[in-house]
């Protein structure tokens, strides 16, 4: 069984720690927990694993956000990834910082990414893990918000939700995701 695992963000210094990166910052820590290292491919750094005899390939798309899904719909075809074993993780404004939901189906809700992905993979059948990073900001001010860096305070919790959202990656991909979102969401 192979598994694709993206985590949407954006490539360069200036976007590494913001909140619309936590996809790369999920997928920098499970492969750190994995041991392995992300290598530049095309269109996306790229890191495999095993896991309990799954093959798990983790891609952070070098496309941007807004184009993310050319570079899920290339590696699905190039790996020969069915959509049901697809899991993009990605920010989410209407979820409250720290709290994380896995979904199998559902709309983009106005985020560019996921509209370029559902564009490119004819629907919105496919999983999604929505990390929650809240909603504080003012009329017109979303776009600073998303691309602004953690709060302090927020930096000190992320270890644990991230950690959170990799354990429910490697649930994902051994027991499906609906027993993960039993046993996750909440």
């Amino acid at each position: 069984m192979k598994y694709l695992i993206a985590g949407l963000g954006n490539i360069g210094a200036e976007y590494e720690l913001t909140r619309h990166n936590i996809g790369f910052l999920v997928l920098d820590q499970l492969a750190d927990q994995q041991k392995v290292n992300f290598s530049v491919e095309r269109l996306a750094e790229k890191a495999d694993f095993k896991f309990k005899g799954r093959s798990i390939h983790l891609i952070k798309p070098s496309t941007y956000m807004n184009l993310s899904g050319k570079s899920i719909a290339y590696w699905m075809n190039d790996l020969k990834i069915p959509k049901e074993n697809l899991l993009v993780i990605v920010d989410d404004l209407a979820l409250p910082f720290g709290s994380i939901r896995l979904r199998t189906k559902g709309s983009a809700a106005g985020h560019n990414g996921l509209k370029n992905i559902e564009m490119l993979l004819g629907g919105q059948e496919y999983c999604r893990l929505r990390f929650g990073i809240g909603n504080d900001f003012g009329k017109g001010q979303q776009v600073d918000y998303v691309l602004s860096n953690f709060s302090k305070e927020e930096f000190t919790k992320l270890p644990l939700v991230i950690q959170k959202a990799n354990d429910m990656i490697l649930s994902f991909c051994t027991i499906g995701a609906e027993r993960t979102m039993n046993h996750f969401n909440d």
